[in-house]
């Protein structure tokens, strides 16, 4: 899968939320923080995404409506499986390192070891 910049992911993120748009559209839903992308911007990210597979568009009037063609979830697990791989080698390590780094307390991590027990089980019935 396809890494995307800060720019794509703040787009991608926008067709998962409000699903198909136009681009006129997406640029309404982006902040207004005083920088605001130009809509010719909006609509080159958008082509950026197409040419990498992650959106598509069909004819909607004079326009198009863009719409993402990988659910978040997909791109969500790579990422983090990159982002676990390139800073930590695995999830044991990461998990070390937030506890060492005091960004997990031990009552979160008894909560995240009763999720993963709960996932085990799920999966044997």
């Amino acid at each position: 899968m396809n890494r995307l910049t800060e720019k794509e992911e703040e787009i991608m993120l926008l067709l998962w939320e409000y699903g198909p748009c136009t681009v006129k559209t997406l640029l309404d839903h982006m902040p207004d923080d005083g920088n605001k992308p130009h809509l010719n911007t909006v609509s080159t990210f958008v082509r950026i995404l197409e040419q990498k597979g992650m959106v598509d568009h069909k004819p909607q009037g004079r326009g198009y409506i863009y719409f993402a063609t990988v659910p978040k979830a997909n791109y969500r697990d790579n990422a983090m499986g990159r982002l676990v791989k390139n800073f930590f080698g695995s999830n044991f390590s990461m998990v070390s390192q937030l506890v060492a780094d005091e960004q997990l307390s031990a009552d979160e991590l008894r909560e995240l070891l009763a999720i993963v027990e709960n996932n085990g089980k799920s999966g044997k019935d």
